[in-house]
């Protein structure tokens, strides 16, 4: 159940449409919408203040739609999809208006929300490889309501790439670091700035970078305080707790 259905709920019992009994029984009913396929989590919103996303992979064209379609019957004012297929894409889009980000695998479907958190957050890679990661991230921000400043190709091969954009990242207030290889872009960053750095390391590198491990573990291992580390290839949750940081909790100042 999203927040604006909920506040119409509220808003019926203050003008005497609805009787508090009668509203209890809608915030409690159907917590999650059970498809057969899927268990929509309405309530998720409420709960964690961020409505629940899609996971494109694995999933048919026909689930995707089903499980857009009962989020929109809900009031969900926009919803993103992560990777989504481009066939996939073709398919929902014919029944949703779907904007569809073919390099970061992104579907979004509804308007992207104006900003609204405290700060910006910058997410920089190592390498033009990287951006794949780097844009479900960026693009998972956005939809979360956070400006996004993107720093690409900035990686310690060429370091002063990344010391002539310090102002920008000295004033972030959360930055994803995106970096294959060695993955020692986040150390980097975390030795320069005052805010959390969130390191992603991608499945980029030759053949003993493991598919990406030997970046996470660098990562793991970084030696420079407040980084902390998502799995390979996860730009989503990347993107997702930088939104958590830079939006405080409700009632905290």
């Amino acid at each position: 159940m999203s927040v604006n259905l909920s506040l119409d709920i509220l808003n019926s019992v203050k003008n005497g449409e609805l009787s508090p009994e009668d509203a209890l029984l809608k915030l409690r009913l159907q917590p999650y919408e059970d498809l057969g396929y899927a268990r929509v989590d309405h309530h998720r919103e409420l709960r964690q203040g961020i409505a629940e996303v899609i996971y494109g992979e694995g999933k048919t064209p026909e689930q995707i739609t089903g499980i857009a379609s009962a989020m929109l019957d809900k009031n969900q004012k926009n919803i993103l999809i992560t990777r989504m297929s481009k066939d996939a894409a073709e398919i929902v889009g014919k029944t949703h208006k779907l904007n569809y980000h073919e390099l970061a695998r992104v579907g979004i479907i509804g308007e992207m929300p104006k900003p609204n958190g405290i700060g910006t957050i910058v997410v920089a890679t190592g390498g033009t490889t990287d951006l794949p990661v780097a844009e479900e991230a960026a693009l998972t921000a956005e939809v979360l309501g956070n400006e996004v400043i993107r720093l690409y190709d900035v990686g310690v091969a060429g370091l002063h790439r990344l010391l002539s954009k310090l102002e920008i990242v000295m004033q972030a207030q959360a930055i994803v670091a995106v970096a294959g290889m060695e993955g020692a872009l986040p150390s980097v960053l975390g030795g320069l700035v005052d805010c959390p750095v969130i390191a992603v390391p991608a499945s980029i590198g030759y053949g003993a970078s493991f598919g990406g491990l030997s970046a996470l573990l660098t990562m793991l291992n970084s030696c420079a305080s407040g980084v902390c580390v998502m799995n390979i290839d996860n730009g989503f949750g990347g993107g997702y707790l930088a939104s958590m940081i830079n939006h405080p909790r409700r009632g905290v100042s």
